[in-house]
């Protein structure tokens, strides 16, 4: 007889199996997507008309093609997922798809203004980020199976950020070298690499999170982990930083080091990794901008904003900073309406600067509405980190959820002058294929991941590939615990040496101490001069001697060496 299906972990006992069929629960949780989705469609395409309903009914042929990849693209995605991921998170797809059907939008009305082709290239994009998500939800049936390649994505990520700086292959845009040339289009690599690194993170913190949370010095509140536990990943930040700065992509570098402090607060629990984070950020920011001409420019334009001489600066000056403020401020409480505005003052108003496009159409409220639906995808993204059981698996969400927390504040806080501008796209909204790939991908790991915190366990027998990932997850633990035991013992014999030698530092000393004592007990006490003459003989009862007379004042001379003394006495 079957056990009854309980809501919890993923299957890790080799005789317990997970279950294949669709239940309600499922089957209630596919039919809120797909009438999200409908939402989602609605919003998407609605926005594309809106934009210039006369030219859409003349010429309708891109709200054709957004039409049909936004829905296509959601309808395929959400039939993988009745198959292949019965119990993902039913928010996630449809917030994704509304987001990049407004982006198509935006970027299709910045093209009527400036006579581009730009969201004919995203749609385009669009299509291949789903085709990637689809094949990531059907071949990747367990998480869990990329913690396998933990070192292999941080070698894959170095390789990744190598390869616009390769001659022949690497292009450089507006003074940035993160471009390769393929086939006549470009390609950002560094997109990727943020999902490999968040990869690589995960699998080394969830191996060594307890080493690096028990061992090492204390500085007060403060343990710090040593140096040989987080080596490799400083030697990842490292590599990253270096290959960036040398790229001149402040905006990627900021996000990699956002990633790394991030990953290591989520697996610690320690604020003060923040609060390390925050300092070395101030303190590169210090040494980056009396080094690198580009970040003092950056800088400057932040800055020092409305001096006439910045904004008037062809290289670096703050003219895409200050009109963005403008076109936000217009756009007031409401905005003016799609189509409306004139995002096209704005440079770079479809890519780096849409944030300002949207708020000067759609005002505070439709830009509010656009920030809360991010918030719902981030914090579906945390759900699914707290409710899987496995660490790796926590790691991973919660490191691709600060991906987009952290490129939403840079962007936001870079229009609105928090921050330094620093050229960083808005997910799933900002003109740009590779950055699109890249969340797509990122939407299709989290939808994996909530798979695995909400599908539950069912008894029965299991095959041989779980049988031998249980084995192997087995031998994880068996060795982590053997690291842990011997760590322990290294650290209480290093205590027990302490104490030893402390131990025989104070015998020594008190018995240094007594020596002295005993010296100073023992030593005959010397005047000055009477090392020098010999003592007289004490006076006896003997009556032969006469007694010095005392009254009688002493003729002898003072420079009168000891032997004529005594010759002359005798």
């Amino acid at each position: 007889m079957t056990a009854a299906p309980t809501r919890g972990t993923p299957a890790t006992d080799p005789v317990q199996a997970t279950s294949t069929s669709t239940g309600p629960v499922q089957r209630r949780r596919r039919i809120t997507e797909l009438v999200l989705l409908f939402v989602a469609w609605a919003i998407g395409i609605g926005a594309n008309v809106l934009i210039d309903p006369e030219q859409a009914m003349a010429s309708p042929g891109h709200v054709y093609r957004a039409a049909a990849v936004l829905i296509a693209g959601g309808l395929v995605l959400h039939a993988v997922m009745w198959f292949r991921a019965q119990y993902a998170d039913p928010y996630i797809l449809p917030i994704v798809v509304a987001l990049n059907g407004l982006g198509i939008a935006m970027i299709h009305r910045i093209d009527l203004l400036m006579d581009a082709t730009a969201a004919t290239n995203q749609v385009l994009w669009t299509a291949i980020g789903v085709l990637a998500a689809a094949l990531v939800l059907v071949f990747l049936r367990d998480h869990r199976r990329l913690r396998r390649f933990t070192y292999i994505s941080l070698v894959a990520s170095a390789l990744l950020l190598v390869l616009p700086l390769l001659p022949g292959l690497g292009t450089e845009i507006n003074g940035a070298r993160i471009w390769i040339s393929i086939g006549g289009r470009t390609f950002q690599p560094g997109e990727i690499a943020k999902i490999t690194l968040a990869i690589f993170f995960a699998g080394y913190l969830s191996t060594n999170r307890d080493v690096i949370l028990l061992a090492g010095p204390k500085i007060g509140p403060v343990r710090l982990p040593r140096f040989r536990d987080l080596a490799p990943m400083f030697a990842a930040w490292l590599v990253s930083i270096g290959v960036l700065v040398l790229q001149r992509d402040l905006g990627t570098a900021i996000l990699f080091f956002g990633l790394f402090v991030a990953m290591l607060y989520l697996a610690t629990g320690r604020l003060s990794w923040i609060v390390l984070g925050l300092i070395f950020v101030a303190a590169g920011g210090v040494v980056a901008s009396q080094t690198f001409g580009h970040v003092a420019a950056r800088l400057d334009a932040w800055w020092h904003a409305f001096d006439p001489a910045i904004y008037d600066a062809p290289v670096g000056g703050s003219r895409q900073i200050v009109q963005g403020i403008f076109g936000l401020a217009s756009g007031g409480l409401f905005g003016q309406g799609l189509g409306q505005g004139r995002p096209d003052l704005v440079s770079y108003s479809n890519s780096d600067m849409i944030i300002t496009a949207f708020g000067e159409e759609l005002g505070l409220i439709g830009l509010g509405a656009i920030l809360m639906m991010f918030f719902l995808l981030v914090s579906r993204g945390f759900r699914a980190a707290l409710g899987t059981p496995d660490a790796f698996g926590k790691l991973l969400a919660g490191g691709l959820a600060s991906i987009m927390v952290i490129q939403l504040f840079v962007v936001i806080g870079g229009v609105t002058r928090v921050i330094p501008l620093t050229g960083l796209t808005t997910p799933f909204m900002s003109a740009g294929g590779s950055s699109l790939l890249s969340n797509w991908i990122i939407a299709a790991l989290l939808l994996a991941i909530s798979h695995s915190a909400r599908r539950p366990v069912v008894t029965g027998p299991a095959s041989d590939q779980d049988i031998a990932e249980f084995q192997a997850h087995e031998r994880e633990e068996h060795e982590r615990a053997e690291m842990l035991e011997s760590e322990r013992a290294e650290r209480a014999e290093r205590r027990r040496a302490r104490q030893e030698a402390a131990r025989k530092e104070r015998e020594e000393r008190k018995a240094r101490q007594a020596e002295d004592e005993r010296k100073n007990a023992t030593a005959v006490p010397t005047t000055d001069r009477a090392d020098d003459a010999p003592k007289k003989p004490a006076p006896d009862d003997d009556p032969d001697v006469d007694e010095p007379d005392l009254d009688e004042p002493k003729t002898e001379p003072t420079n009168q060496r000891p032997n004529e003394r005594k010759g002359a006495t005798s």
